[in-house]
């Protein structure tokens, strides 16, 4: 299982620390793959992009204005977390929903 997020978000550290066999992938370092990006783009649409980050209020109205996977692949740092791929399933954010589908607790 792979978690895409950043390394020092606390979110991303919770997941963490509640999961077995599952590998940080720092977004800033690292990156997401295309595939994966696009995968979860068609899955999660506009809700893939976090606007309440401090990287998304630096951004001026022009670069907010353009499209949602070429601001992730410019600003890893947008890309809500965390990101996780269980075997080609996709879950976005530390939510309820996310660790019962991943039956976490």
């Amino acid at each position: 299982m792979d978690l895409y997020g950043l390394k020092n978000c606390d979110t991303c550290r919770k997941a963490l620390k509640s999961m077995q066999d599952v590998e940080l992938i720092d977004v800033r370092t690292q990156g997401v793959p295309d595939s994966v990006l696009s995968q979860a783009y068609e899955r999660f649409g506009e809700a893939l992009l976090n606007t309440r980050s401090t990287t998304w209020r630096g951004l001026a109205e022009e670069e907010r204005s353009r499209p949602v996977l070429e601001l992730l692949k410019y600003y890893p740092a947008l890309m809500k977390r965390p990101l996780i791929d269980r075997d080609g399933e996709l879950f976005l954010g530390w939510t309820p929903e996310t660790r019962a589908g991943l039956g976490v607790a």
